[in-house]
């Protein structure tokens, strides 16, 4: 009878071993479109879906290229399918501050506001790429991103 219950729990660890290392090795699945909503604030335009896909895949844009460290440094050995903390996590502050509420403010401050660092992430790098690509075909103003919300 021992041995039969030594068998059973040896088994039993084993198959949750088996499980929780498929878990890791899978990783987490990324969608192809990513709604950028945050629910800790009403937002004032239409939410951005995201082509998670489309940066990744088609334009070749690597992880790192969004996802950062708490510096600001690219998590430059991340791959699709880790991991990671959603930008709400460290950029705690909901909705963005401009105009004359952020006078006096460092950059660093402003991030701290979830819409300002998705903003400045996402522009930047579009602005960027016009600029090395000298086209217009990554979006910089607010109506290419957000879709008009129905009223």
């Amino acid at each position: 009878m021992k041995n039969r219950s030594l068998v059973l729990a040896v088994l039993t660890a084993f198959i949750a071993v088996f499980f929780m290392a498929a878990g890791i090795y899978a990783g987490t699945k990324v969608d192809d479109v990513i709604k950028l909503e945050e629910p800790s604030y009403k937002h004032t335009k239409g939410i951005v879906e995201f082509s998670h896909k489309k940066h990744s895949a088609d334009y070749k844009i690597g992880c790192g290229e969004c996802h950062h460290d708490k510096d600001g440094k690219p998590l430059a050995e991340l791959k699709e399918g880790d991991d990671v903390q959603r930008c709400a996590e460290c950029h705690k502050k909901p909705g963005e501050l401009k105009g004359k509420k952020a006078e006096g403010l460092s950059d660093k401050e402003k991030l701290d506001y979830h819409a300002n660092a998705l903003h400045d992430n996402c522009i930047s790098c579009h602005k960027d790429f016009n600029k090395e690509t000298k086209t217009k075909k990554a979006p910089t103003t607010c109506t290419k991103c957000h879709p008009k919300t129905a009223k």
